[in-house]
């Protein structure tokens, strides 16, 4: 029995499947093909951006650079100019310093012509100073000497002791060139009494009162601090309201205490009576060695006790 042959079917099942295998082949490799094209494209593209990234970085150094070089010339420059700056600040401060001294020196030299010249005009008008006494001696300035009883007060210091002759004979120029003198008495600038047993009395007016104060003079050796304000005031607690004939005279070089104003209103509430008339006449003698300037505490001296013996009817002289 002869076979039967199946016939070939060209575009079978199997066909197609090869047919559709190339094609696809096709397909990927064209696919393959432009991605590859991209690739490359891609890859240019990124290495000119890193070129030119990295010249703008260089640029970016450079610059940097510059402005790093600039910084630090002008960190430099300044720091110079802080260091003149210091030192033109040092060269201030010293200068302020020596201008401030000659300040110093300048009102110093100032006070001293000043209380020289004051000395001066005292000295000239001390003959015609105020007082209605009928006697003037010259030797003692021109100093009032209407008053029936007298208080010395006289400053006990170191600086004074080395004065103390030429004090001792103020004192015998002062007691002999008043008139009639009822009774008289010595006090430090303390208060303390030359000679404690008549103290707050009266010692008499005789040559031999006088020569026994000047005697005990010498020799006295009273405690001081440079300031007659005490003596004043105790002397005018204690004989101020005691006769309407009183002179105080204050013998000193110097002045610590404080105030001028306080101290003047405490010396002229005390030697205020009650209908406003005053206590007792306020003298005062300046003393200075010997060839030496005024200092500040005897224009400190000087400054004070011409005021209170100008607002208590009194003159105040330089020896």
């Amino acid at each position: 029995m002869k076979k039967t042959r199946t016939p070939i079917e060209v575009f079978s099942l199997s066909f197609l499947d090869v047919i559709s295998c190339a094609f696809g082949a096709v397909v990927m490799l064209i696919l393959l093909a432009k991605n590859g094209e991209q690739d490359d494209f891609s890859e240019s593209a990124d290495v000119s951006q890193i070129s030119e990234t990295i010249q703008a970085l260089s640029a970016a150094e450079n610059s940097l650079e510059s402005l790093e070089a600039k910084m630090a010339a002008q960190l430099a420059q300044l720091q110079r100019a802080q260091l003149e700056g210091a030192s033109n600040q040092t060269k201030a401060e010293a200068l302020q310093v020596d201008i401030a001294k000659s300040q110093r020196s300048l009102t110093q030299l100032t006070d001293q012509a000043s209380g020289l010249e004051v000395t001066l005009q005292r000295r000239k008008r001390a003959a015609i100073s105020a007082g209605s006494a009928n006697e003037r001696d010259d030797e003692v300035g021109g100093i009032p000497v209407d008053s029936d009883y007298v208080v010395f007060i006289v400053d006990t210091s170191g600086s004074m002791k080395s004065m103390w002759l030429n004090v001792i004979d103020s004192m015998r120029e002062v007691l002999n060139n008043h008139p009639e003198v009822k009774g008289f008495q010595v006090m430090s600038d303390n208060g303390e009494y030359l000679l404690p047993s008549s103290a707050g009395r009266w010692r008499k007016d005789t040559s031999a009162q006088r020569n026994a104060i000047l005697r005990a003079m010498r020799s006295w050796s009273g405690s001081s601090n440079s300031s007659p304000v005490e003596g004043i005031e105790l002397a005018l607690q204690a004989y101020g309201g005691r006769t309407d004939s009183l002179a105080l005279y204050v013998f000193g070089d110097d002045y610590s205490g404080g105030s001028y104003d306080i101290t003047l209103a405490s010396i002229n509430r005390l030697n205020t009576g009650g209908k406003g008339q005053k206590l007792a006449r306020i003298h005062a003698i300046g003393f200075r060695q010997a060839r030496r300037n005024l200092g500040e505490d005897s224009l400190r001296f000087s400054t004070l006790m011409t005021e209170v013996a100008r607002q208590n009817n009194g003159t105040f002289i330089s020896k």
